[in-house]
């Protein structure tokens, strides 16, 4: 039995074990990757926008944008290790995310505070679609683990999204 195991292992290394089905698996870790993807994108755009932060709310705003980009990359290993842990694979480099990104970047050389705030709120709320999207893979394949976690990062991204529309409301 050991060296039928071992063959296993040997032809599949990454083969992690399992409850779900092959099916589930593959549908929830390619979900997770897709959602790590946007994930590192908002982090990214987040620090962006805290590292060009301007105008009379600098101080308010760039603090915000530094809690705010903490939080998002706190979930990055949690997202990656989710995949792992039901039996996937994950991102593997800068430009896997680029092919996986649905949240937009901005290279823009200047954008307003108030731009700044709104494009992110509206990213955090596009995010949170997209892990209530997610979610519903999770229930349809019993995987109640993931479904939680999920549940966890939609409140901290309304939140975000919260936070953000009410300092858009003075933003200058």
């Amino acid at each position: 039995m050991d060296r039928e195991l071992a063959e296993k292992h040997r032809k599949a290394p990454l083969a992690t074990p399992t409850n779900l089905a092959a099916n589930a698996t593959a549908d929830i870790a390619a979900a997770l990757t897709t959602l790590l993807a946007d994930v590192f994108v908002l982090y990214l755009k987040t620090k962006n926008f805290h590292w060009h932060m301007s105008g009379p709310h600098f101080r308010d705003y760039h603090l915000m944008l530094d809690e705010q980009g903490a939080q998002i990359f706190a979930m990055t290993d949690d997202i990656a290790e989710r995949a792992r842990k039901i039996g996937g694979t994950t991102l593997r480099s800068i430009g896997h995310i680029a092919g996986l990104q649905r949240l937009l970047d901005n290279d823009a050389p200047f954008v307003t505070p108030a731009d700044m705030l709104a494009e992110l709120r509206d990213d955090n709320l596009t995010l949170v679609s997209l892990m209530k999207e997610t979610h519903e893979l999770c229930e349809e394949h019993g995987d109640i683990a993931t479904a939680s976690l999920l549940e966890n990062w939609v409140d901290e991204a309304e939140r975000r999204a919260w936070f953000l529309f009410e300092s858009t409301r003075g933003a200058q």
